[in-house]
């Protein structure tokens, strides 16, 4: 179970922060460290590259526990454990970092760049998916772009993890780019008009940006 991964989803770390909370900086990454459980046990929090990981360490045998992380009904002991955990988690959440509206760092700075170009920023119209977010045209209220998270293997086979993508729409275009490492078929669009860019950095901002201009453009018509 990656409880870090599940706190920290749609936020990053203010480095200035990290150092008031407590954070140290050593070999190229933040470390925090604190006794818990009657410090019988040590949780110790890294972050490196935007990325927290986190292990509890037992002091009596100096080796990690981990029986907090499997999945299934915890007893208390393993349950307490867990509950300090996470509480140290959500304490640095709250104190060092700052809400994204999306999990990953492309998918930001692209909702930047298209609220920078066209003054557009994206609604998130779903209380059951709170992580896809819509771009609309605000002359028609048209939609052409959306970003989601979607399981990796939805979209290339033989792959696993999440990732998020944005659809635009390319109309009669759609196959000139299907050849494009980074962009595939539409996700929950028609293939027909729509593609799905992956936005882990495979295809430049820049590039991507070009494509949501051709988006704009086909449902300003």
């Amino acid at each position: 179970m990656n409880i870090e991964k599940e706190i920290f989803k749609n936020s990053t770390f203010i480095e200035s922060k990290l150092i008031t909370y407590g954070f140290k900086y050593q070999d190229n990454k933040y470390v925090y460290e604190r006794y818990i459980n009657n410090s019988l046990f040590k949780a110790v929090i890294s972050i490196a590259n935007g990325c927290l990981s986190g292990k509890i360490i037992d002091l009596e045998t100096n080796l990690e526990y981990t029986n907090y992380r499997v999945n299934r009904e915890l007893g208390e002991f393993s349950s307490n454990i867990k509950n300090e955990y996470e509480n140290i988690l959500k304490d640095i959440l709250g104190k060092c970092c700052k809400r994204e509206k999306f999990i990953f760092n492309q998918s930001n700075r692209l909702s930047n760049l298209i609220e920078k170009k066209y003054n557009v920023v994206p609604e998130f119209l779903w209380d059951k998916y709170p992580n896809i977010g819509v771009f609309r045209n605000k002359k028609n209220n048209k939609w052409f772009g959306i970003i989601m998270n979607v399981l990796k293997n939805k979209i290339v086979k033989n792959t696993s993890g999440e990732i998020e993508v944005l659809n635009i729409k390319l109309d009669e275009m759609v196959t000139d780019y299907l050849n494009v490492d980074g962009i595939y078929e539409a996700y929950h669009m028609s293939k027909k008009n729509w593609v799905s860019i992956i936005l882990d950095d495979t295809l430049n901002d820049d590039y991507i940006m070009n494509l949501v201009d051709i988006s704009f453009n086909s449902v300003n018509k």
